[in-house]
């Protein structure tokens, strides 16, 4: 059994380098590697190209919604405090009353819509090209 000060320095040290392993696991997103087609299994595909444009077909936006089409421009977002996100500014309204939806950043090769941050994934999107 570990008794005092020894046990809870090795306890520390312990847990530093589990956070430090988990922090080099989540690579920095390099915007400029995002433009490419993204294919949702179920169907859905986004093209960001490389102009600040994008097309998205077929997508499912948020829990239970149906299908939609949409285009207009996107940018990366790095908000620092929470997940990084693409910002897709809708043209004409694509969405209803919407004006921009934001597709979040799960790595370099996946993208995913979720409508509520503490909520279920809608639809999760892999780079195909």
């Amino acid at each position: 059994m570990i008794r005092g000060g020894t046990g809870r320095r090795w306890l520390f040290a312990v847990l530093a380098g589990c956070a430090v392993l988990v922090a080099g696991c989540s690579g920095e997103i390099d915007p400029a590697k995002l433009p490419g087609v993204y294919r949702a299994d179920g169907g859905g595909t986004i093209e960001l190209s490389a102009d600040g444009t994008f097309t998205a077909t077929g997508v499912t936006t948020s829990e239970g919604a149906e299908p939609v089409d949409f285009s207009g421009s996107w940018d990366y977002e790095d908000p620092g405090a929470s997940s990084d996100f693409v910002y897709l500014g809708v043209e004409d309204g694509g969405l209803g009353r919407t004006g921009g939806i934001q597709l979040h950043v799960d790595d370099q090769d996946t993208l995913y819509f979720r409508s509520d941050p503490d909520g279920p994934v809608a639809q999760e999107l892999d780079k195909v090209s």
